[in-house]
């Protein structure tokens, strides 16, 4: 059995391709099948080493992004996309696989539109409250489709809805469950104080970092804090922070990471008390199977209209709390961390609807379907 994965972009769109491929190899192996092969069709994935570790072969094939303003870049786009059509059908018509496999995106699209065209099945999913322009489009064609908020089925088109199925969120098994035996051990912190996480997400967030870093001297007399920076902000933010904790009798309770990796990751949510992060719905839904209480900033809407519509629909499950950006301020953040920290009902409360929110199979799920189909795809 083939299986072509697409998708990326972001870790949001790419991490999901990731967990179901593991699922796959799963029931591959507990149904006694042949190993399935499994491809990446797309531009650069966003982690080559997660695929390596997990025998996905990379398939190159580019995609134009087309932003939603007037740009002269999306008449590049249209051409990258065209190309990348092309190169796509050539490719799965080399390689045939039985499924494709598809967490939406600009990176899917060349790939689905190929798949299309050789009448290959397709299993879509979107991660987002508000269903993105290629999960729309592709849902006509595909056989089944995969949500992740209650609120997105409604949201495609009327005579595709008998095909949709709300499975959560696919989440790598790697941390899917936090450990917190050893976390303040391993990370060098104090155990007598409760435990901030703030997250901007794979790619960071500056706003978020920018006001932590305003606040971070008074946080510190309360609580450890845990800090992903994001890569390319991690010089500029670890380089203030030792600036203005410089007089702080207590600033080592204070970490900052460009990109946890797993293990640091499980880690550091398995002593956290509350969790502040960007909105992804990769993000909220490792939040929501971790169990903790968490502060929401989505970005602003004249960027991304996803993280609001996420971030309010998990707010609505009792999960979570949301600031928006422009509303972000120290004195508010301080504000709000306290006031969930400090009411250890709440903090259940949280946790528990948290953790009703996962869905914590739904890698399973859509690697069921995804098995299924293959199966009927393949030559006898």
């Amino acid at each position: 059995m083939r299986i072509a994965l697409t998708g990326g972009g972001t870790g949001g769109h790419f991490y999901p391709l990731i967990a179901v491929a593991e699922a796959v190899q799963d029931i591959a192996l507990e149904r006694t099948l042949i190993e399935p092969e499994m491809y990446y069709v797309g531009p650069a994935p966003f982690d080559m080493e997660a695929m390596q570790e997990r025998d996905i072969r990379f398939i190159r094939s580019p995609a134009g992004r087309m932003r939603r303003y007037n740009s002269i870049w999306n008449i590049f786009g249209v051409f990258a996309t065209a190309w990348g059509v092309f190169l796509s059908t050539l490719q799965l018509y080399s390689l045939y696989p039985d499924a494709v496999f598809s967490t939406g995106g600009f990176a899917a699209f060349p790939t689905l539109a190929a798949a299309k065209l050789l009448r290959i099945p397709c299993i879509i999913y979107d991660a987002d409250a508000k269903p993105g322009r290629v999960s729309l489009w592709s849902s006509k064609f595909a056989r089944s489709i995969g949500v992740a908020h209650p609120e997105a089925a409604m949201q495609f088109p009327a005579k595709v809805r008998d095909r949709i199925a709300r499975v959560g969120h696919p989440i790598r098994k790697e941390i899917a469950k936090p450990t917190s035996e050893g976390g303040h051990e391993f990370l060098k912190l104090d155990k007598d104080v409760p435990t901030v996480f703030v997250i901007g997400g794979s790619q960071g967030a500056r706003a978020i970092n920018e006001v932590l870093i305003d606040v971070l001297p008074d946080l510190v007399e309360s609580y450890n804090v845990i800090h992903q920076t994001g890569t390319a902000n991690f010089q500029e933010v670890n380089g203030i922070t030792q600036v203005v904790l410089k007089n702080s009798a207590h600033a080592d309770r204070y970490r900052a990471f460009g990109l946890l990796n797993a293990l640091a990751l499980r880690m550091a949510a398995g002593i956290s008390t509350i969790i502040v992060s960007r909105a992804g719905s990769g993000s909220i839904f490792e939040i929501a199977s971790w169990g903790i209480p968490a502060i929401l900033v989505p970005i602003p809407l004249d960027v991304s209209h996803d993280q609001t519509e996420n971030a309010f629909s998990y707010a609505r499950a009792g999960a979570a709390v949301v600031i928006e950006q422009r509303n972000l301020a120290p004195h508010i953040l301080r504000a709000e961390i306290d006031r969930i920290v400090n009411d250890p009902a709440r903090r259940t409360e949280m946790s528990k609807a948290a953790q009703a929110f996962a869905r914590p199979d739904a890698a399973r799920k859509i690697a069921t379907i995804l098995v299924e189909t293959g199966l009927e795809h393949e030559p006898l």
